[in-house]
Order: C-alpha cells, then sequence, then structure tokens
C-alpha cells in the first residue's frame, strides 16, 4: 500500500486535515471549561489554541486574551491564580491578589464550582460527537447491513459451532443486533472469549456459542493488531447496504449509542493492552492520526463528521482519566477535598502534577517513537 505520506503534497494535505479536526475538537472542549468558568464567576487569563508562542490573538472585553500558538497538538484556559496552563494553582499569584481579583480566582470556589468547571471540557467533547451523530443520523439516515449470514467458511469456528447461511443474528451476549457491523465490531473485539448468538433461523430461536480465532492483521499505515474472526460474511454485498432514514429523537438515541461505542471500544482497547491481549505499539501519535484523518476525508463529508465525533468522544474520556494534569486528576482532588472536608496539602497536589507531567510525556515519547516506526516500515517495507 502506498503511504499517505508518500509526497509532499499528501504529507501536507494530512498534516492540514488533522490540524483542522483537532483544533476543532480542542477548541469545543476548552470553550467548555471557559464557559462555565465564567458563569462560575471564574475570571479567565488566556483561552489558547496551541501551545508557544503567540502567533495571532486579541484581548475580549473581560480582559481574556484569546490566542493561536505555533505548537498545535492541544490547548488551555488559563484562570488568573493559575501557575501554568495545566491549571495548577498558584499560592503565590493568590497571595498577591486584591480581595476584588479573589473573588474571580478558581481556588476560591467552591468544590462543585471547581469540579463543575473541569467537568465541563470533557462534557463539551461528549455533546459535540452526540451532536454530529444526531444530524448526520437525521439528515443522512443510517447505514446498515441486514445481521443475515451469507457464506459460512470452512474450517472456522463459526462452521464449527453450527453456523448456517441464512442465519439471522439477533444478539449478542444478549445485547441486540441492529447490522452486520455490529457483529463485526463485537467479533472483532472479543478475539478467544465465548460469545452467545442469538440466531433466527427461519423462524427457530437459536442460541450458538462460538469463540472467535485471533488473526493478526495490518493496519494499513505500517502497523498490525490482533482480530478476533469466526468465519462469516453477510448476505449479499457492500452495495447492497440500506440507508434509513429516522426521526429527531431516534437519531438522537443512536447518537448516544454511537457516543457510548466510542467510548465503550476506546476502554476495551486499554483494558486489552495492559492485559497484553493487544500490543502496546499498536498506539499511534500525531502521524497516525495525521494519516487516518487524510485518509477519512478523502472518503467524503459523512465520514470525515463521524470521525471528528469519534475523535471528540475519545478526548472527553481519555481527558477524564484520574491522572493528574489531566481533568480527571483535577477531579480527583476535588473529590478527596470533598471527603477529607479540605484539600491536599500544595506539596502533595504539586507531587501529583510531577508524576502526571512525567506518565504524559513518556505516553508522547513512545507513541511518536511508534509513529516514527510505523512510517519507517511503510517507506521501506520492512515487516
Amino acid at each position: 500500500m502506498l503511504s499517505i505520506l508518500a509526497t509532499p503534497m499528501s504529507a501536507a494535505l494530512a498534516v492540514i486535515s488533522f490540524l483542522v479536526v483537532l483544533s476543532i475538537v480542542v477548541f469545543v472542549h476548552e470553550f467548555g471549561h471557559f464557559i462555565i468558568a465564567r458563569w462560575c464567576g471564574v475570571a479567565v487569563r488566556t483561552f489558547s489554541i496551541g501551545f508557544g508562542r503567540e502567533i495571532f490573538g486579541f484581548t475580549d472585553r473581560k480582559g481574556t486574551r484569546w490566542r493561536v500558538a505555533w505548537i498545535p497538538l492541544g490547548g488551555y484556559v488559563k484562570f488568573v491564580d493559575d501557575e501554568n496552563a495545566a491549571s495548577q494553582p498558584s499560592e503565590g499569584s493568590l497571595a498577591r491578589m486584591t480581595p476584588e481579583e479573589r473573588r474571580g480566582a478558581f481556588q476560591t470556589k467552591a468544590i462543585w464550582q471547581r469540579a463543575a468547571v473541569v467537568f465541563a471540557g470533557p462534557a463539551a467533547n461528549f455533546l459535540l460527537a452526540l451532536v454530529i451523530y444526531t444530524a448526520v443520523n437525521f439528515l443522512v439516515g443510517v447505514h446498515t447491513i441486514a445481521p443475515r449470514i451469507g457464506e459460512v467458511k470452512p474450517d472456522m469456528p463459526a462452521a464449527a459451532a453450527g453456523f448456517q447461511p441464512g442465519d439471522v443474528i439477533t444478539s449478542i451476549d444478549g445485547d441486540p443486533i441492529v447490522g452486520f457491523e455490529d457483529v463485526q465490531r463485537i467479533i472483532a473485539g472479543n478475539g478467544d472469549r465465548k460469545l452467545h448468538f442469538g440466531i433466527d433461523r427461519s423462524g427457530q430461536k437459536l442460541t450458538l456459542d462460538v469463540v472467535p480465532k485471533v488473526q493478526k492483521q495490518g493496519d494499513g499505515f505500517g502497523g498490525s493488531f490482533q482480530r478476533g474472526l469466526i468465519g462469516i460474511t453477510p448476505a449479499g454485498s457492500p452495495e447492497t447496504i440500506e440507508t434509513k432514514q429516522v426521526g429527531l429523537i431516534e437519531a438522537a438515541g443512536l447518537g448516544v449509542r454511537e457516543t457510548y461505542q466510542d467510548i465503550a471500544q476506546t476502554l476495551k482497547g486499554i483494558g486489552d493492552i495492559l492485559t497484553r491481549r493487544q500490543a502496546a505499539d499498536q498506539m499511534g501519535g500525531p502521524i497516525l492520526m495525521a494519516q487516518v484523518t487524510a485518509k477519512v476525508a478523502g472518503l467524503g463529508v459523512e465520514p470525515m463528521l463521524r470521525w471528528i465525533a469519534f475523535i471528540s468522544a475519545n478526548i472527553g474520556f481519555l481527558n477524564l482519566l484520574p491522572v493528574p494534569i489531566l481533568d480527571g486528576g483535577h477531579l480527583l482532588f476535588c473529590a478527596i477535598e470533598a471527603v477529607r472536608r479540605r484539600p491536599l496539602s500544595r506539596r502533595t497536589q504539586e507531587i501529583g502534577f510531577q508524576i502526571g507531567i512525567a506518565l504524559v510525556l513518556m505516553l508522547m515519547v513512545y507513541v511518536n517513537m511508534n509513529d516514527i516506526l510505523r512510517v519507517w516500515r511503510q517507506w521501506t517495507g520492512a515487516g
């Protein structure tokens, strides 16, 4: 496969597409923090898309500096009493403030207000995903392939379990199946795990148990992953995809379902890596994200919108992990303070932030090394 980064033009297109998607998702995330902070009376000093030196910006009438910076891999909202872009509280800046200024400090707000401001970023990402999915489902329709089996491949788990062509898969482990894409998603993520299939065979209700076999497959970007397979294909062909028009309420319900599935898929992926069901080297950083974004952009507007929703839902979820420096770490500190009726010592919080920064930096180095090795394999054809 020809790498998406094979030519300067394709590489530039990949980078631009990725930065547009990331900027949209980051802006929504930070705007969630910003709008709830303003609502709670917290004075915001800076709203930044990107890190480092400012490219351009302006200051609004309430004194917030809105800026775009040179390193476009994230963003931040900085309150008047923050020590840095990670929203680490600063006793020094608080001590130097006048009583009027202290009323606008993040640290002086009630626990529920601080928690609301912190949670608002991930919540905005979840809301963006939900809105995009709902809009696409309502305006375009829902694409699906009927969960009817067309072929059962010999010498594969499905054949051994008794599946037959024409069987309609109605459920897996009790979860209802809407389309064949649900079947593929569940099987792919459950290699070597017994699954209970509800089957409708010409009106007869059956339950068949099958354990998907694990097979290593290339991801098309120089990497590989483990995938579960049982050896079935859908009846018909990709050209027989049905598009069902749905009402707004049903579209919203499907949007909630898709947002939840995005988060569940990521959580399961993390669990599989931690339990070594999947190799950690499949994790990617900005280069892989740029490659995937460029490929999705070439498929059209609808896939691109769904990709933005997927990224937004996952950024919201990952930010809720209980790691100091991330939103989840701040919420953890708020929870501890609520239980203890007093905050953790400043020194303990500083140590927590230092550990969080170290963990995030190590992860960034690791995924970027994965990206570099992945691109090298694409360019050289190495294994």
